[in-house]
């Protein structure tokens, strides 16, 4: 584990410089800070900073240079004491353009606000669409013009955004400062406009520069598009933390809160096995996360495969739903395979589920599983019932759903356990995780076989060197796109995180969460009991 996140903080770093030094240094020479940099004056010192998307489109678009952290830089920070969401464009990232994932990251930062009910304060600094992948990001439903319709969405849902432009609003991308309820713009850099110099040159003939076009006193002074103007970025951020700190207070969900303890056990690190597949007493996990490490467990002796039960964490009461990855004897005193869900744990998982929303407590999911348990037994004992049964209430529970991968996520177990496709509020991987279809081993013989009977059904044959070959040239690349960084890049996940982490992100995701109100009852519609 500590090789694994020596590994994380390499390639965090390499993530943190941008667009590189070079493009760093053209950022200075204009008197600009990089995001990082108006992040760090922005936000509360004393506060934690719980970055979101921070690996996207990593090893992506190499043949355009790539895209570090998806262009953006954004997360759920505190400012003037409020918890917010901040989204800065990266100007570093060429020119702050809006790659395919670009689109995507925004979009996933914008339902966070949503979901949650929190402000959001834009730092606009981006010269629009990247033109030569236009085609992946400007049309379709969840591309660049959904960011305007959540403007407008968060605008009617009685959400503050603020934005400040520190840089280039170009194109489409001019609509979203004047779509939030205050824009500001820094003197010199700033500037909004539907079409630049060159553009307008080539449409209507006029010449024109940037600054007479759409430049901070154009907009305040002639134009009336913006609210405020101010000669430096750190007066201009200022000015945004004085907007927050005269916000009215945000209603709540009611969540249950206590004074919050530190878990009694330690040792987290050497839990998890370095490979996936060997077992260990998930309980202990539990116990190295809760506060005073007291886990109330519900069912304790049915379906056992499958933990659940009452905890706190940083104080906030949750219902916990885990896999165990150990060897455990079923009421029958057969052994059962650790990480697989069987019939009765699902069952008892949708129950708890149930209860869970019937009291307003919020849900945390561990993922270590290899999937539902198959076979002629399990099908006869109704595992496809039940299963459905606990995917029915995952899908459906109105409480706010916390997600960390801890280990495997494999199958239809990815999403029983509410995988990124169920509406977690918040979902994260540990270094270790892997997240896929079925695991390596399996899914590499599989489509080695395919191929095997592929080749020999146009008359050719295969040797076994040639056979072994092509089965480990196929366990390599499946095994690429378990990894979690390749889960990050593509935003499955919202942040790769250390194990000690865990329990700040899921207290600043609970924190998040009480600020949206419940307002309807879960419904379970139709399922075989």
């Amino acid at each position: 584990m500590r090789q694994a996140l020596d590994q994380l903080r390499r390639y965090t770093e390499q993530i943190h410089l941008g667009g590189g030094a070079k493009a760093i240094a053209r950022q200075k020479e204009k008197n600009k800070l990089t995001p990082r940099e108006r992040l760090a004056y922005l936000l509360d010192k004393d506060k934690p900073f719980i970055e979101i998307g921070a690996f996207a489109g990593w090893e992506m678009y190499e043949e355009e240079g790539g895209c570090p952290a998806g262009g953006t830089v954004g997360g759920i920070g505190y400012v003037s004491g409020r918890q917010c969401v901040i989204v800065a464009n990266d100007q570093t990232v060429k020119a702050g353009a809006w790659f395919p994932i670009t689109g995507k990251k925004n979009l996933r930062l914008q339902e966070i606000a949503m979901e949650n009910r929190l402000p959001v304060i834009y730092l606009v600094d981006s010269a629009g669409v990247f033109l030569p992948m236009q085609d992946e990001i400007f049309p379709d439903k969840e591309h660049f013009g959904r960011i305007f319709r959540n403007n407008a969405r968060m605008s009617a849902m009685g959400i503050t955004q603020i934005a400040a432009v520190m840089g280039a609003c170009v194109a489409g991308g001019a609509y979203l400062p004047i779509m939030s309820d205050e824009t500001l713009m820094v003197e010199g850099n700033g500037s909004i406009f539907l079409a630049g110099p060159y553009l307008v040159k080539a449409a209507i003939g006029e010449d024109v520069d940037a600054e007479t076009l759409g430049g901070a006193v154009t907009h305040t002074e002639r134009s009336g598009i913006a609210d405020y103007k101010f000669p430096t970025e750190q007066a201009c951020l200022d000015e945004v933390r004085k907007i927050i700190s005269r916000l009215g207070a945000s209603a709540s969900a009611g969540f249950d809160r206590i004074q919050p303890a530190l878990p009694a056990r330690e040792g987290l690190y050497g839990l998890i096995p370095e490979n996936g597949a060997k077992a260990y007493d998930m309980r202990t996990l539990i116990e190295c996360l809760v506060d005073d490490s007291a886990f109330d467990e519900f069912k304790k002796d049915y379906g056992k495969t499958l933990l659940c039960g009452y905890a706190r964490i940083d104080g906030w009461a949750v219902g916990i739903v885990a896999n165990q990855r150990t060897m455990v004897k079923n009421r029958k005193g057969e052994m059962q395979m650790g990480g697989v869900i069987y019939h009765d744990s699902a069952d008892k998982a949708a129950r708890f589920i149930l209860n869970c929303n019937q009291k307003k407590i919020p849900l945390v999911f561990l993922q270590d599983v290899t999937g539902f348990m198959v076979g002629s037994r399990s099908e006869h004992e109704g595992i496809i019932k039940d299963g459905a049964k606990m995917v029915n209430a995952v899908a459906n529970s109105v409480v706010p759903k916390f997600t960390i991968v801890v280990g495997n996520s494999y199958g239809a177990g990815n999403y029983a356990m509410c995988g990124k496709a169920y509406d977690p509020r918040f979902i994260y991987a540990w270094p270790n995780a892997k997240i896929a279809v079925m695991g390596g081993e399996q899914a590499a013989k599989t489509l080695l076989q395919i191929q095997v009977a592929s080749l020999k059904a146009q008359g050719r044959s295969i040797s076994p060197e040639e056979e072994k070959t092509l089965l480990e040239s196929i366990t390599r690349r499946y095994q690429s796109q378990t990894t979690p960084y390749y889960a990050a890049a593509r935003l499955w996940v919202d942040g790769i995180i250390d194990p000690l982490e865990t329990r700040k992100v899921l207290s600043e995701g609970l924190a998040a969460a009480d600020q949206s109100p419940i307002t309807e009852p879960m419904r379970v519609g139709v399922f075989q009991v």
